[in-house]
């Protein structure tokens, strides 16, 4: 039987929140929901020299937007806090001490002075590859493992700077299972005695990672690839502070890639070819520039972040288009691809198109309100409905309902002559003035409409690639667009007539 889940998203406020991290929130969210389980937020900004101003609110921000909202963390109460980590200093050298206590780790007196002349000496013994400082080194080092209990005890009390390291020892393999790679092997000999207290007083992110998601209960970790190298340290650390039983189990998300497979996904690519990698407008601190979000980009957040779920994942069918629910209902961690995904802006767009396509009317239709209203423009409500009704499908983001259609309730600003000009024949006068004359007696509704146009296509002999190019232009300006009849209704009679009637001027010098 599965403990009580909970997960976590565990960000360091360095910067924006990239679209990798927020697919890391999504999944642990997802898992979390689909086990009736808690997801957390925890801020990690134990290098508090790379902290960077207003990087938290921003975090916090994009989940909301995303609609990933935890259930508890920075921003959200809950009762293991203090999420923020920077909070909890004295929680760490009390479990620093233990580990102290218990032989698990000790005290390292070495500058860095010495340290880097060391690694150069080194390096230029192994050619130009520095030693470890593990258990083959250390005996040569300044730390408590060296030095006598008396000299330890004087650095400490004459407050000479120091660090704390796990001791780890040669032996087996260390071996565990991770739920989307399977089992991970790691030689203990190749691994270092990793700092886990700095000389400022702040954990590292091992230290402070693994008792955070200890005292916090954290059943499932669920992290970037790039941490699958940390991992054996942190089953050490489990294992030296005795929680074993209480380790959580470990997934590995592949890297979301460039466009052509070739690296990580970066800030740089998108620069380059001209998307954003940000959940939400990111303002540089230091060099005031700013980087568009998705938000800003008019992505809705649904679709965004179903975009973002097949990024890596599929529920095993060809289905592509999901709920929030559905997405909840059907995510595992065992169909998280191995392998990185690629990443493609052009099918977020699709997700986008999609999303406008099936959502409720009403919400386009508050959307154009808010415009209409906003420009003063004198527009009905059932103009607005059939607005949007016809030009759903024609739309990549929902604020392009201001101006794709502007040619139905404003003058038209140009019209396509050249393509006008091609279909143009000396019939054409004859066959609109025809369709004028009888629109006044034919009701004004789309299929009637059409049925007359089809009628006179008959009785003038012209095949519809002839003729609706030229009512098309004449009605809207442009070649393409939604049915000409449900123009013409949204138009009006009047209007309609007004516009069809023009095209004796505009082909005038044909």
């Amino acid at each position: 039987m599965m403990k009580q889940v909970r997960t976590r998203f565990a960000p360091s406020p360095t910067g924006p929140l990239h679209i990798g991290g927020i697919r890391t929130a999504l999944y642990a969210y997802l898992f979390a929901k689909k086990h009736q389980g808690d997801f957390l937020l925890r801020i990690e900004d134990t290098d508090q020299n790379r902290t960077v101003q207003g990087a938290e609110e921003y975090i916090i921000e994009t989940l909301i937007w995303c609609g990933i909202i935890p259930d508890e963390g920075v921003g959200f109460g809950g009762k293991y806090g203090p999420y923020r980590q920077s909070d909890r200093k004295a929680i760490y050298r009390e479990y620093t001490q233990k580990l102290i206590e218990n032989g698990s780790a000790y005290y390292g007196f070495d500058t860095d002075e010495e340290l880097a002349v060391w690694r150069a000496n080194s390096a230029e013994k192994n050619n130009g590859i520095s030693d470890a400082y593990n258990f083959s080194t250390r005996s040569t080092m300044r730390n408590s493992l060296t030095l006598s209990k008396n000299e330890v005890a004087d650095l400490l009390s004459n407050n000479v700077p120091y660090v704390v390291r796990l001791k780890v020892d040669d032996g087996e393999d260390l071996i565990f299972e991770d739920t989307i790679r399977g089992q991970v092997a790691f030689k203990k000999s190749q691994l270092d005695d990793r700092i886990l207290l700095k000389s400022d007083g702040m954990p590292t992110y091992h230290l402070a990672n693994v008792v955070d998601d200890y005292l916090m209960k954290i059943s499932h970790v669920i992290r970037g690839e790039e941490w699958l190298a940390s991992t054996p340290h942190h089953i050490l650390l489990y294992r030296a502070f005795g929680w074993e039983d209480e380790m959580p189990s470990f997934s590995h998300l592949p890297l979301i890639l460039k466009p052509d497979g070739k690296g990580k996904l970066s800030k740089r690519d998108g620069d380059r070819l001209g998307f954003p990698v940000f959940g939400l407008a990111w303002t540089d601190p230091e060099s005031k520039e700013t980087s568009l979000g998705y938000r800003e980009k008019g992505f809705e957040p649904q679709a965004f972040i179903n975009f973002l779920a097949m990024l890596g994942w599929n529920d095993g069918t060809e289905k592509e288009i999901f709920s929030d629910e559905e997405l909840i209902h059907s995510f595992s961690l065992e169909r998280v691809h191995k392998a990185g995904a690629k990443f493609n802006y052009d099918k977020a767009i699709w997700y986008n198109q999609q999303f406008l396509k099936n959502v409720n009317l009403t919400y386009l239709a508050s959307f154009f309100e808010s415009y209409v209203s906003k420009n003063s423009l004198n527009l009905s409500n059932t103009f607005i409905q059939k607005y949007c009704e016809i030009f759903r499908e024609r739309i990549s983001f929902i604020h392009d309902l201001e101006k794709i259609g502007s040619y139905l309730y404003s003058d038209i600003e140009s019209f396509d002559v050249d393509s006008l000009k091609k279909k143009w024949s000396l019939k054409s006068l004859d066959f609109v003035n025809d369709y004028i004359s009888k629109i006044e007696t034919t009701e004004f509704e789309s299929i009637k409409l059409e049925e007359l146009f089809k009628e006179l296509l008959n009785k003038y002999e012209m095949g519809m690639g002839q003729m609706m190019p030229v009512f098309r232009i004449a009605l809207t300006g442009i070649m393409q667009g939604p049915s000409v009849f449900d123009s013409m209704l949204l138009l009006g009679k009047e209007e309609s007539i007004k516009r069809l009637t023009n095209l004796e001027v505009l082909t005038r010098d044909f």
